[in-house]
């Protein structure tokens, strides 16, 4: 049985760890300018058209100076990341160690590497201004969940949370309207305008353009997590 000794002494080091990823990718991310972060499936094959449609969502992006972040990995985060070069954009890989089909990809040009999670997620939120979820797994659901909590508790501006692919993602926003807004209360139905939904690369674009007009400032992003 352990008496936890092996805590007590490795915990001080552990800190440090995190300090230096918070430290590293902060420095490196404040240089990158505004910005869109795109997630989905890793396991999503290049002839599904959804890595189409990312490739386009995030060549766009980038065409209009908006740096694109992803998670850095295969998949949709490859997608996104080959658009956002090919564009000639700033094309922003978060890759985090895991044992299983997680490696980066050759397209971001500004890799960053994570050993933990909560890091990479405070990077992905912090630095920027909307949030496109094409379709995906469990990683994908996290992270849809963790911004829409935080926009809905005031913690960080109402950001563009934009879910690409209606037949994916219908089911699950008919459950939260008739289980978690109708039924059980446990949110507000207007809650649900957090989101919106399209099947059309060029409307994503336009959302968050239109975002950033909205700012007044180009260049400028609002603070998250001041």
């Amino acid at each position: 049985m352990s008496n936890g000794n092996g805590f007590i002494q490795e915990d001080p080091w552990r800190i440090f760890r995190i300090m230096s990823e918070f430290v590293d990718s902060f420095q490196t991310m404040s240089h990158v300018g505004p910005a869109v972060t795109i997630f989905g499936s890793a396991r999503t094959k290049q002839s599904d058209k959804y890595y189409r449609a990312a490739v386009a969502i995030a060549k766009g992006l980038a065409k209009h100076n908006l740096a694109v972040v992803t998670g850095g990995g295969p998949g949709i985060m490859e997608a996104a990341n080959k658009g956002a070069q090919q564009a000639g954009g700033k094309s922003v890989g978060l890759n985090i160690e895991l044992p299983h089909e997680q490696s980066g990809n050759k397209y971001a040009n500004v890799p960053i590497h994570f050993h933990y999670f909560f890091a990479r997620k405070v990077c992905f939120v912090k630095y920027s201004l909307g949030f496109v979820y094409m379709p995906g797994g469990f990683g994908t659901l996290d992270e849809l969940f963790e911004v829409i909590t935080l926009v809905q508790t005031e913690r960080i501006p109402q950001f563009p949370i934009i879910l690409f692919g209606r037949d994916h993602w219908e089911g699950l926003l008919h459950w939260m309207k008739k289980e978690l807004a109708q039924k059980s209360k446990f949110i507000q139905p207007a809650d649900l305008d957090l989101m919106c939904v399209t099947d059309n690369p060029e409307e994503v674009v336009e959302l968050i353009r239109d975002y950033e007009r909205r700012l007044g400032t180009p260049g400028v992003l609002p603070k998250a997590f001041a």
